[in-house]
């Protein structure tokens, strides 16, 4: 207790540079943790985006339609043990869907989409078309003859809500398949480019149009989280091995890359944010040493031991990382929670659309972020500290006294 109260006073002797550099601590913390919070959000966003935009958390599909998404690589809706499973607590939703290449042409227009057979029930809680209708309306059945069209593609076909449009496919038996349909719905997407690759249609009418009965193309699914997936994947391979069964990640191979470099960029940014605070941490504590050597040198004289010695200057340096880190954690806190309503990037809507960010950003804070940021600010503030404070055990007690 008597190293802790000397330890104490020592760093309030010089009040205003040990503030500064508590300042300095409080706004480093503060940067790791609130950028962290940032970084994660706008991860979350675009993943959700990716998971939303028909991907889901898990697909099911012949083995080869990844490579080939034609009519020949179709499978059938599930049933026995699959479909026991899909309709089970470890799924959400799923959904089976129909998505093959095909041609849309208006009175004007041209252009190469998937068209996406749908169940409109199933597909309301699993994708973004089930609440991306901005215009007319959505789907009301399977059976449905209506169309729903992305609003770039709408601008690009020259046409709009109650017009009609032509599609044509390759039907089961490997002739021309086309259909007339009205456009019923316009829909939105948070990735601006769903609007240019797909529409959608009933799945029965789907079927109908290209000849194929019940025969459909995946079946994509949601758990309650889009972590921790392997025990699911490996009940639906084993119920269904003929089927091809990936997640989210094999999926969308891209932002699991995105996720590992957001854990690699976060590590760097703590690290470079810590590193411009330990040379203050150095040299106030450095600077302290030097100004106490004659009062270190006596204390040695009477028989403090160069070990006590050296435990009073890391305890310094502990006491300012601790006030730094907790008035640092407390201001991210109020920070996060004042931008917790989200940040509006309206302003730059349509640019970040294009790259599948949402116009607002909304804070997340994973607990891991902050253990790691205080974690490493406690553990190398205490190895820097340690050069002034072996500087310090090291101090020759004669010179010290008769330094002038």
């Amino acid at each position: 207790m008597t190293i802790l109260r000397l330890a104490w006073r020592n760093i309030w002797r010089q009040h205003r540079r040990s503030l500064i550099l508590i300042t300095a601590i409080t706004l480093g913390v503060f940067a790791m943790v609130a950028l962290a919070a940032l970084a994660r959000g706008s991860m979350e966003a675009q993943l959700h985006a990716a998971i939303n935009n028909l991907t889901g958390h898990i697909q099911l599909h012949h083995a080869a339609y990844r490579d080939d998404p034609v009519i020949e690589h179709g499978i059938a809706p599930p049933s026995g043990e699959l479909l026991k499973l899909l309709d089970g607590p470890e799924v959400e939703q799923w959904s089976p869907r129909i998505a093959l290449p095909a041609v849309i042409s208006s009175e004007r227009e041209s252009a190469g989409i998937t068209l996406v057979g749908i169940d409109p029930g199933k597909e309301r809680e699993l994708s973004f078309i089930g609440s991306g209708v901005r215009e007319g309306r959505y789907l009301e059945g399977v059976e449905d003859r209506g169309l729903l069209l992305g609003r770039k593609l709408a601008d690009r076909l020259e046409t709009r809500l109650g017009k009609r449009v032509v599609v044509m496919s390759q039907g089961a038996d490997g002739e021309l398949a086309d259909r007339g349909f009205r456009v019923v719905g316009i829909f939105d997407a948070e990735m601006q480019q769903s609007e240019t690759a797909y529409l959608f249609v009933g799945l029965k009418t789907a079927q109908k149009m290209l000849r194929i009965d019940n025969q459909i193309s995946e079946i994509a699914l949601r758990s309650d989280s889009h972590e921790g997936l392997e025990p699911l994947l490996s009940q639906l391979r084993s119920v269904s091995p003929d089927l091809e069964a990936l997640d989210w990640q094999e999926l969308q191979p891209m932002m699991k890359l995105m996720a590992g470099m957001i854990d690699a960029i976060l590590v760097i940014w703590f690290v470079v944010v810590f590193l411009a605070m330990s040379f203050g941490l150095v040299n106030t504590l450095l600077m302290a040493v030097f100004e106490r050597t004659r009062e270190i040198g006596l204390l040695q004289a009477l028989g403090m031991r160069p070990g006590l010695i050296l435990l009073q200057v890391l305890i310094e340096s502990l006491l300012l990382l601790s006030i730094g880190l907790l008035l640092g954690n407390g201001l991210a806190g109020l920070y996060i929670v004042w931008v917790g309503d989200g940040i509006d990037l309206s302003a730059f809507a349509e640019g970040m659309e294009m790259i599948g960010y949402a116009p607002v950003l909304y804070p997340s804070v994973r607990i891991s972020d902050v253990v790691t940021a205080n974690l490493l600010v406690v553990v190398l503030g205490i190895l820097a500290s340690l050069y002034p404070a072996w500087h310090a055990a090291r101090t020759v007690p004669i010179e010290a006294i008769n330094r002038s």
